[in-house]
């Protein structure tokens, strides 16, 4: 009887642990061929001088670039919706949509620093998340207590980004970088850790975790993607 509840429970545990891995497996993909399709698109408006002229003057953005700098936020905004009311197909289209309209805001990078130093500040930046990823997944710690830290500096970030727009201090704009880093850091292992505590709650549902891998993967970008800005405006070559 005892051998029975002990193979069972194994088996239970098995079952989990194979279900958890696809659970984050599924995420990372889903990252994955977010920033893919970031780098297709930037890299596709910069090497075609037609499209590039569309979102980009020499005196800066166009309309149209500015309406696809700012796109971006106003999907942030929506997402929440569209992912409790929207349909499967519907967020995934905006995941997408997403990701290539970062693509857009981000092609100026590659005419602002060499080649060379974004590759080498790419590999930097996947190394480090893919460390601090690692410890949010396998930590016993509970680092839940972090969150409401972070988001008070993600806040404070984006108020003293906007106040040295006009002070251009070029001391605050190094000290910002260095901030993002490590705020942005602390998020990538603490949505790690949340996005595995998800899985728990929800795992019986699959419509609920296939939403949930999609909006973790969104939340892994974001802090994927301003930790290699940061880190390009630190360490990169530029032209």
């Amino acid at each position: 009887m005892f051998e029975n509840e002990e193979v069972e429970s194994y088996s239970n545990e098995k079952l989990i642990d194979e279900g958890l891995r696809d659970y984050m497996l599924r995420i990372y993909n889903y990252m994955a061929g977010g920033l893919l399709a970031t780098a297709a698109v930037a890299w596709l408006v910069v090497s075609n001088p037609a499209i590039l002229k569309l979102f980009f003057t020499p005196h800066g953005y166009s309309a149209l670039g500015w309406l696809a700098l700012f796109a971006p936020l106003i999907i942030i905004f929506s997402f929440g919706w569209v992912l409790n009311r929207g349909t499967l197909r519907q967020v995934q289209a905006t995941f997408w949509c997403y990701s290539a309209l970062m693509g857009i805001s981000l092609a100026p990078i590659f005419l602002a620093y060499t080649g060379t130093s974004i590759v080498r500040v790419f590999l930097i930046t996947a190394a480090t998340f893919g460390g601090l990823s690692l410890y949010g997944y396998t930590t016993k710690k509970d680092i839940s207590g972090w969150g409401s830290f972070l988001i008070m500096g993600v806040i404070g970030l984006i108020i003293a980004s906007i106040v040295n727009i006009f002070l251009k201090s070029s001391g605050l704009y190094y000290a910002l970088s260095y901030l993002t880093v490590f705020i942005f850091a602390g998020l990538t292992a603490y949505d790690t850790q949340k996005l595995k505590s998800m899985y728990f709650a929800g795992a019986h549902n699959e419509d609920f975790a296939a939403r949930i891998a999609i909006s973790g993967a969104l939340s892994l970008y974001l802090d994927f993607i301003n930790m290699f800005m940061a880190l390009l405006r630190l360490m990169g070559d530029r032209r």
